[in-house]
C-alpha cells in the first residue's frame, strides 16, 4: 500500500462531514464517505511546529522538547526516527510537498532532508509573497491585510502557492506510476493559514448576510487570564492594525468579526478545491486501490470564541482537528482497477454534506499517526517509549487507532497490548492530552508564542469524551520541569452541558481524581 499523506495548517473541522451546515467541501466530504472519521480528535499542542513534529515524530512535546519554533529535535532532545524516515527504511520513496514539517530551525532548514525523504522537499516558488502587500484595498493600493480575496492573474507569477503545490503532488503521483515504486507522500497545504488569501471567486459561495458571529464571542467570566491568547498575530495585519482595538481582549467589531469567519469559509472551499484535483490524479493514475489516504491538520483556529481568533489555547476550537482515513477493501469495499473513487466536484455546484458511514467518536490525538500508519501499511508498529525515551531512536508515545476503525463493534475489545500506555486505561476511558505555555499570568505581547527561555507555566489540558480539565503550573525551562504542586489556575469544563467551553467550574468541583490522571500520564 502506499501512503498520500494530506496535513491542512489551521483547518478545525469546519467540514460538511462534520455537520457544518454552511461550509461547501465536496471533494473532502466525498473522501469522508470512503473513510473512517474521527469526530474526536486532537493535536498535542496547538501551534504549527510544536504539533507537526510530535506527530511526525510520534513524541509528545515534552519529549521533542519543543514548544516555539526554534530548535531541532535530533541536536536538542534526541535523534529520534520520523514517520517518513520510518518509511524510507522499509523501502517506500518518501516525498514532501509545501508545509509538512514546519520550515526553519525546527526541521533543521531543511525539513529533515535527507532523514526523512528520499528527495529534497518542495516548496511553492510563490511561498515568499505569503506575507507581502497583495491585498488590494477599497483605495486600490495594496496591503498585507488579514482578510485578502485577490485576483489570482495578478498574483506574483499568476499563482498561489497551494495551487503549485496541487501541481507538484500531481506531477510526483505520475512519476511514481511510471517508476512502479511504492511511496509515503506527504502534502502539506497553506490555507486557511492566515493571511486569509485566496482566488477572490470563493467569496460568492458566502454571502455575508448568511455568517453569524461565534455562538460564544465574549471572554467568558470565569475564564483565567493565563488561559487567554491575545492573537497578536493578527493584530499587526494592516487591516486589524486600522481598527485598533484595545490589547488584550479587543474585541473586533462585529462586521469585521464576519468578514474574518467569511473569509476563513472561503479558504476553507479553496482548500477543498485542491484536495479534489489531488484526489482526482489518485484515480488518474489508477492508484486509488492502492493507496492509503490520511487527511488532517496541524490544529484548529478560533474564529471568535470566547473572544479570541488563531489557535496558541487548549481549548477545542484550537486543538480539535478533522481527521480521516481511506484504506482501500478495509473502510470501503475493495476498489477493482481503473474505477473512479474521488471524481472531482466543483465546489460551485455540488453540495454532498452526507454523513460519512464510518465515524468514530472515540477520542483519539495525533500523537497516534506514526504507529496507525505502520500498523495500516503492514509494517511492524514502532514499540511504546520506556518512561524515558531521549535515547531511544525508535518508539512512540502515541497507540495506534486501527482498533477502533470497526465503528460498528461499538464495545472494543481491549487488546492486550492496548494497555502498554497505563495511563490510557484508567476506566478503559481513551484520553487525549495538549499543553500550550505561556510567558506570564496575563496576557502581555508574547503570550501566544512565548520562546522557550521566557515559559514559566505550562496549561496539561486533557480531554475525554465528557470533559475537558486544564491546569496552568508553574515550568522550570531550563531543565523542561513542570511543578503540579504550584498550580496557577485550573478550568473544567463539562462537554454535555457546556459544549463550547463557556462555564469554568474548576473552582466549585472536587478535582483530585483529574489531577491525579494528569500526574498519571505525565509518568508514563
Amino acid at each position: 500500500m502506499n501512503v498520500l499523506f494530506i496535513v491542512v495548517d489551521d483547518l478545525r473541522p469546519v467540514l460538511g462531514c462534520y455537520g457544518d451546515k454552511l461550509v461547501k467541501s465536496p471533494n473532502i466530504d466525498q473522501l469522508a464517505l470512503q473513510s473512517i472519521v474521527f469526530s474526536n480528535a486532537y493535536a498535542q499542542e496547538a501551534v504549527c511546529a510544536p504539533s507537526r513534529v510530535s506527530f511526525l515524530t510520534g513524541r509528545r512535546p515534552d519529549t521533542t522538547r519543543l514548544y516555539d519554533f526554534y530548535s531541532y529535535w535530533r541536536v536538542h532532545a534526541g535523534n529520534y526516527s520520523t514517520m517518513p524516515q520510518y518509511f524510507k527504511e522499509n523501502g517506500y520513496v518518501t516525498l514532501s510537498v509545501g508545509k509538512v514539517f514546519h520550515p526553519g530551525v525546527s526541521s533543521n532548514y531543511s525539513d529533515d532532508y535527507p532523514y526523512s525523504w528520499s528527495i529534497p522537499p518542495f516548496h511553492p516558488s510563490t511561498e515568499k509573497y505569503e506575507n507581502d502587500k497583495t491585498c488590494r484595498g477599497k483605495d486600490g493600493k495594496l496591503y498585507a491585510n488579514l482578510v485578502c480575496p485577490v485576483d489570482v492573474t495578478e498574483m506574483p507569477s499568476g499563482t498561489l502557492p497551494d495551487i503549485q503545490s496541487t501541481e507538484e503532488a500531481i506531477r510526483l503521483l505520475n512519476v511514481m506510476k511510471t517508476n512502479k515504486q511504492k511511496f509515503f507522500l506527504a502534502v502539506g497545504y497553506h490555507k486557511p493559514h492566515i493571511p486569509l488569501r485566496y482566488p477572490q471567486e470563493f467569496l460568492k459561495l458566502y454571502p455575508l448576510e448568511n455568517i453569524t458571529l461565534a455562538p460564544d464571542p465574549w471572554v467568558p467570566e470565569k475564564l483565567p487570564s493565563v488561559a487567554y491568547n491575545p492573537w497578536t498575530d493578527i493584530r499587526q495585519r494592516d487591516d486589524v492594525k486600522a481598527l485598533n482595538v484595545s490589547f488584550p481582549y479587543g474585541p473586533l467589531p462585529d462586521d469585521f468579526q464576519r468578514q474574518i469567519r467569511q473569509s476563513y469559509y472561503a479558504a476553507v472551499s479553496y482548500l477543498d478545491m485542491q484536495v479534489g484535483l489531488l484526489l482526482n490524479a489518485l484515480d488518474d493514475v489508477g492508484l486509488s486501490n492502492s493507496t492509503i489516504v490520511v487527511f488532517t491538520a496541524d490544529h484548529g483556529w478560533s474564529l471568535g470564541e470566547h473572544g479570541e481568533w488563531a489557535k496558541y489555547s487548549n481549548f477545542d476550537v484550537a486543538t480539535r482537528v478533522p481527521l480521516m482515513f481511506y484504506v482501500p477493501g478495509m473502510t470501503t469495499s475493495s476498489v477493482s482497477q481503473g474505477e473512479r473513487v474521488f471524481p472531482y466536484l466543483d465546489p460551485f455546484s455540488h453540495i454532498l454534506g452526507l454523513v460519512p458511514q464510518g465515524q468514530s467518536k472515540k477520542v483519539v490525538e495525533l500523537v497516534s499517526l506514526f504507529s496507525t500508519l505502520a500498523e495500516l501499511a503492514g509494517l511492524q508498529v514502532p514499540p511504546v517509549c520506556p518512561e524515558t525515551s531521549f535515547h531511544v531512536a525508535l518508539c512512540t508515545e502515541g497507540a495506534s487507532i486501527v482498533r477502533y476503525f470497526n465503528v460498528s463493534e461499538e464495545k472494543v475489545k481491549e487488546e492486550k497490548d492496548g494497555c502498554d500506555d497505563t495511563y490510557r486505561c484508567f476506566n478503559e476511558e481513551p484520553v487525549a492530552f495538549s499543553q500550550y505555555p505561556r510567558p506570564a499570568d496575563v496576557p502581555q505581547w508574547n503570550s501566544d508564542k512565548p520562546k522557550l527561555k521566557d515559559i514559566r507555566i505550562m496549561g496539561y489540558s486533557m480531554r475525554t469524551i465528557d470533559y475537558r480539565y486544564t491546569v496552568w503550573v508553574q515550568f522550570n525551562p531550563n531543565n523542561f520541569s513542570a511543578n503540579f504542586e504550584d498550580v496557577h489556575a485550573g478550568e473544567l469544563y463539562m462537554v454535555e452541558t457546556d459544549p463550547n467551553q463557556d462555564y469554568n467550574i474548576y473552582n466549585n468541583t472536587s478535582h483530585g481524581c483529574f489531577l491525579k490522571k494528569i500526574l498519571g500520564f505525565l509518568k508514563h
